[in-house]
């Protein structure tokens, strides 16, 4: 049963100031989580240990968040200590890393101590992706990172802390941790602390205070990061994906101002993406996609679906590009019409040492130069009329967008053995890549 009327519970609200960064890669998957590069810039097609790798830096720990890019500096989180490189989890560190874009070089390294207890380092969940899965976000001045239980850390360019805020030590139902990503919306730090809280939170940028709360039970089985949909000159709604539905919210305070009924599943893995006033979706271990016109009061189950259809996903969000809508999944990448939701073409991607067909959390993970083969977790993204994609094996597949499948390349940054599970950021031309050990930046050389 959805669980919408607990989200109309709401507590506090505040002032907003402003989200965007121009030519930035300031979120998970860039601006407004899209995945598309706004540059103008040819990106590289080919690369290799030898061949247009910019650098490679070592990184203080594990982790699968995405790195992000604000002006010449790239920000990326990690996790220390506990887990794969230690027992005791009285030792876990968290660590928020900033490099100069141009060099590599490390400018400085934060360590956040952990807020325990945490989820233990067993089973099938916890394993496949650690305690640094949330990407940070910037305004351009701060630099937000969640840790899960141990919060909301926000600290200025230069490294110096500003404030930290709890937002929850509950665990999601199966345990398998969180990965939800904050978004900022005029001057709010919007955090998914679902199986932190069962909750949404709005936090103000500027001091860290609590401005909202929007609980909801259905909240602890939802592992992505909403994104924003501009209705008008004078709205704005915050879009997510939850089980069952799809939720609008107020950013000012959290409220639900509609909601529309989708994919019958009880979890909700990837992100909605929004292009041009439409909301696409893609979920379901049993498969369901939909994309519906974002705004409208109360149910709009009826009003505003453009389109719907059984597509199958599991973890990695979609991204649309030239009327089109491309997704991974389980090895197979699919393009469908972004107008009408019909097939254009689906192929199993091509070359490389393997392709990986990811179970989900809780089954056996595979194996490859990914090293402990995990889950392919990553994202495609779009630049210069190319599609990128990265499988946990550290395979990069390069393809060109269009009605049909044409790969143009697939390239490997290591021979060393490496897990591959973060979404590559795009900026002015460079792709910034992150494994377990390293990141690197790939850059054409002129």
């Amino acid at each position: 049963m959805p669980l919408r009327s607990l989200l109309l519970v709401v507590v506090g609200a505040g002032c907003l100031a402003n989200t965007g960064m121009a030519g930035g890669w300031p979120r998970f998957r860039g601006p407004n989580g899209s995945g598309v590069s706004p540059d103008d810039v040819p990106t590289p097609t080919t690369w290799s240990p030898t061949e247009n790798l910019k650098w490679k830096v070592a990184l203080p720990g594990e982790g699968v968040s995405c790195p992000i890019v604000v002006g010449d500096r790239v920000f990326v989180t990690t996790y220390s200590g506990y887990g794969f490189e230690g027992r005791d989890p009285k030792d876990l560190k968290r660590h928020l890393v900033c490099l100069d874009r141009q060099t590599g070089k490390v400018l400085w390294d934060k360590t956040i101590e952990a807020v325990l207890p945490e989820d233990p380092f067993t089973g099938m969940g916890v394993p496949q992706h650690g305690y640094a899965s949330h990407t940070p976000v910037s305004d351009g001045q701060r630099v937000f990172a969640f840790f899960g239980k141990t919060g909301v850390v926000a600290f200025d360019l230069n490294g110096e802390q500003l404030w930290q805020h709890g937002v929850g030590t509950e665990s999601d139902p199966r345990r398998w941790g969180s990965s939800s990503s904050p978004i900022l919306v005029d001057g709010v730090v919007i955090v998914t602390a679902g199986p932190e809280r069962r909750a949404i939170v709005g936090l103000d940028a500027e001091t860290g205070n609590e401005l909202w709360e929007a609980p909801s039970d259905s909240l602890g089985n939802v592992w992505g990061t909403p994104a924003i949909a501009k209705i008008d000159d004078e709205r704005t709604d915050v879009v997510i994906g939850a089980p069952f539905e799809i939720w609008g919210l107020n950013p000012k305070t959290g409220k639900l101002r509609w909601f529309c009924e989708a994919m019958d599943t009880d979890s909700f893995n990837t992100s909605v993406v929004v292009q041009d006033g439409v909301i696409y979706a893609i979920e379901g271990r049993s498969g369901g996609s939909i994309a519906l016109r974002a705004g409208g009061k109360g149910d709009v189950t009826k009003t505003n679906v453009v389109w719907s259809g059984r597509d199958i996903n599991r973890f990695g969000t979609p991204v649309v590009y030239h009327d089109r809508l491309y997704f991974v999944s389980n090895g197979i990448v699919n393009c469908i019409d972004a107008k009408n939701g019909g097939k254009v073409f689906q192929a199993r991607l091509q070359g490389g040492d393997r392709v990986t067909d990811a179970p989900p959390p809780g089954g056996r993970p595979g194996g490859g130069r990914g090293g402990r083969g995990v889950s392919d977790y990553s994202s495609p993204v779009a630049a210069d009329g190319k599609i990128y994609y990265v499988s946990s094996s550290g395979d990069m597949h390069v393809l060109k967008a269009g009605d049909s499948y044409d790969s143009l390349a697939v390239n490997q940054v290591t021979e060393e053995s490496e897990t591959f599970a973060a979404t590559p950021a795009i900026s002015n031309g460079e792709l910034f890549i992150r494994s377990n050990k390293h990141l690197y930046c790939v850059s054409e050389k002129k």
